[in-house]
């Protein structure tokens, strides 16, 4: 008998609860229970950061449903927070939300700032790292870290015949691939002296020629995004792609070509081919003029870029430059009238470089 009228309590507080479940003071009194666990357990285990942050988003959920309280019954909410005993706060939350609170001024600092740029950084790709030290906005000091393309070549050419070891060659400068090929296969044909028959080092020149030009409009595309000229890019992107249509024509592949062999190329140039190539450079005479319209005239790329990181010819060659940046610092030094390679001493071409170093 004293059995059954326990349980028949137990069954009605527990009715009580599902009917209460949904009120404010339910919804606090379990609130408080759980901060009080949770307090205790932090007590011994201090450094249970879950906790804490679970312990926080429980006594802002309780404080909102006192501010609540207080708003609709002001009597109940007295008794309530001294049953439970909660120390009332003197102003209500909103109003401390409202609060206005003096703005704290970070204090300047004057010590340098070490800033690690890639390898994993948008503008390295991978293949590089800089160590830069900055006095404010100025670079004092850049360190460069190299080696993070280095993938074992020479290792892997021990056990490949030249013809196997060309399409690894490819990768070394995705955006050079034909350099890369023609160095392979320069190497052997010089020290076997080997001649390459003419039509092949024309072809050969054509191909080095595009990806010289291919190269550049990467470099020039990605640079004006840099310093704020979002149009330029896609422009030039335009003119790469046809760079590309023209290499898939020729060798089946836009990029990883292995086109090059000892002593010629891999195939002779396909049907109609020249007639396409002359109408890219007929077309790209045009857009040329487009980016001097775009760009060299533009007063924002030149405040930005004319007259910053000028480099005179000593510099240039202590620092061990090449190619463009060599041959804007005043030095008039190309790899193809110097080294003799392929077939452009048989062209009239003048090398193209500038004084001033900008």
């Amino acid at each position: 008998m004293v059995k059954n009228s326990f349980i028949s309590i137990i069954l009605k507080e527990q009715e009580e609860n599902k009917e209460n479940r949904g009120s404010v003071e339910f919804q606090v009194v379990s609130f408080t229970n759980k901060i009080r666990r949770l307090t205790s357990h932090l007590e011994l285990h201090k450094k249970d950061y879950l906790s804490q942050r679970g312990l926080r988003k429980i006594l802002g959920k309780r404080q909102r449903l006192l501010a609540y309280l207080s708003k609709k019954n002001r009597v109940r909410y007295k008794e309530l927070i001294g049953q439970l005993d909660i120390r009332e706060r003197k102003t209500p939350i909103h109003a401390r939300m409202n609060r206005e609170k003096p703005m704290t001024v970070p204090s300047t600092r004057k010590d340098l700032m070490i800033v690690n740029m890639g390898p994993h950084h948008p503008s390295m790709h991978g293949v590089l790292r800089l160590i830069v030290t900055l006095d404010g906005e100025d670079v004092i000091d850049c360190e460069p870290i190299l080696g993070y393309l280095h993938r074992g070549m020479e290792k892997i050419a021990e056990n490949r015949t030249i013809i196997q070891y060309l399409p690894y060659v490819t990768r070394w400068d995705y955006l050079a691939t034909m350099f890369t090929e023609a160095i392979t296969v320069n190497a052997p044909e010089q020290l076997g002296n080997i001649q390459v028959p003419k039509r092949a080092s024309y072809i050969r020149v054509i191909m080095l020629e595009l990806s010289r030009i291919a190269s550049h409009l990467l470099w020039l595309g990605p640079f004006m995004a840099d310093i704020g000229a979002q149009t330029p890019f896609f422009y030039i992107f335009r003119e790469r792609e046809l760079i590309y249509d023209l290499f898939e024509a020729a060798t089946g592949m836009r990029m990883m070509h292995n086109f090059f062999r000892i002593g010629g190329v891999a195939a002779d140039l396909p049907h109609g081919w020249i007639d396409k190539c002359l109408d890219f450079c007929d077309y790209f005479l045009t857009g040329i003029a487009e980016y001097q319209k775009l760009i060299t005239r533009n007063p924002i790329f030149l405040e930005r870029v004319e007259g910053v990181g000028i480099i005179g010819g000593e510099e240039a060659i202590n620092w061990g430059l090449s190619g463009p940046m060599l041959r804007a610092s005043e030095i008039e030094w190309d790899l193809r009238k110097v080294d003799h390679y392929e077939c452009y001493d048989e062209f009239d071409w003048e090398v193209q470089w500038q004084k001033e170093g900008d």
